[in-house]
């Protein structure tokens, strides 16, 4: 059974991009790379010709990572979500119980996460304490520095 993960259509287009680029841009150069080093000689001892093999196999292994992750993908359409309890998709604004800061967090697929925008990972451990909360709730989330306690302030899809 393929494992299927959500990701917003922006997500999507972003990873299609990415493909479209190893395919027609990266691929070519590394191709007229290796041939460029070829044509210096003996392959055994040419430095230029494996590093060039070796940025093949890595491009190859990427376009093939990326058409996995295309192929199991669920575009999922956050605006018609609805309701209060969180899931993907949501930003939620939280109040740490301890310093009584704010801190505000969009549940993203993890191709899409970027912590420095508030944008967090479906599969990271916060969000997974958030999964099924809805606001005015409270969780306990564990971190390396100890335990930390949110209360949901809201709970919206945008």
């Amino acid at each position: 059974m393929i494992k299927r993960f959500p990701i917003s259509q922006q997500g999507l287009d972003k990873l299609e991009l990415e493909l479209k680029n190893l395919r027609n841009v990266e691929r070519i150069e590394i191709i007229k790379a290796i041939a460029e080093a070829r044509a210096h000689g003996d392959l055994s001892e040419n430095a230029e010709y494996h590093a060039a093999r070796e940025k093949q196999s890595f491009i190859e292994a990427k376009i093939s990572e990326l058409e996995d992750k295309i192929g199991r993908a669920e575009v999922i359409d956050v605006s018609k979500i609805q309701g209060n309890e969180i899931k993907y998709g949501a930003t939620v604004k939280l109040l740490d119980e301890e310093t009584e800061d704010e801190v505000k967090y969009t549940i993203v697929s993890e191709y899409e996460a970027d912590v420095s925008a508030g944008l967090i990972s479906i599969s990271s451990p916060l969000a997974k304490a958030l999964l099924g909360k809805v606001m005015g709730e409270s969780l306990e989330f564990r971190t390396p520095k100890g335990t930390k306690y949110y209360e949901v302030l809201s709970v919206s899809y945008v």
